[in-house]
């Protein structure tokens, strides 16, 4: 397939107006396929064909389904944030905030499994060439935590915390859609890290 760098990379020039809209296409494309059926059903051609874009342009937006699938749950966190930001956990401390973050995120994303799964497979296959797409989903990720903790200038020890807090949340995510896990066992394990942010003292005074 053809290998050309994507425009979604953090060192490529800002999209026009245009060219944003286009990408926005084919991203709503690849969620509303993986929403029918998994990460099978996301075919190039098919996303393509659906965002009304030449395959051609597809892959010099996204060089592979890997790369698109993990663009698009980027693109659903940030939706997702915008709704939290509207909406704000209601907890006393930030562990519990947070807690209630990443389960409204489990819970959102637990409505549409076929489209997680696709998303998290496509996580998990990502080898060094995604690597700037896996990165915006990290920094997304932190950036929700980080709102729900009520911190913009975390220390060092807080942002090992919240690395510790998202590893637990994929893998809790994970073990969820294969079948290993319980949602009441995924609330007790994001319960459990989460107490680790009170212990770096949480938001700052």
């Amino acid at each position: 397939m053809p290998a050309q760098a994507s425009t979604s990379r953090s060192d490529a020039p800002p999209l026009t107006e245009r060219q944003e809209a286009r990408r926005r296409r084919i991203l709503r494309a690849s969620a509303q396929l993986a929403c029918r059926g998994g990460f099978d059903a996301v075919q190039m051609r098919e996303v393509a064909e659906s965002s009304q874009v030449a395959l051609g342009t597809l892959y010099r937006y996204f060089p592979s389904k890997v790369h698109l699938l993990v663009a698009t749950m980027r693109d659903q966190l940030e939706r997702l944030h915008g709704t939290l930001r509207k909406r704000p956990p209601a907890g006393d401390s930030a562990a519990e905030r947070v807690a209630e973050t990443l389960m409204r995120a489990f819970f959102a994303l637990q409505r549409e499994p076929e489209l997680a799964d696709a998303m998290v497979r496509a996580l998990t296959f990502a080898d060094r060439s995604v690597s700037p797409e896996v990165d915006q989903v990290s920094r997304q990720t932190t950036a929700i935590i980080l709102d729900a903790m009520g911190q913009d200038d975390p220390s060092p020890e807080q942002l090992a915390v919240v690395r510790v807090v998202e590893h637990t949340w994929l893998s809790a995510l994970i073990t969820w859609l294969s079948g290993r896990a319980s949602i009441a066992q995924v609330q007790v394990d994001i319960e459990t890290v989460c107490r680790l942010i009170d212990l770096t003292g949480g938001e700052r005074e």
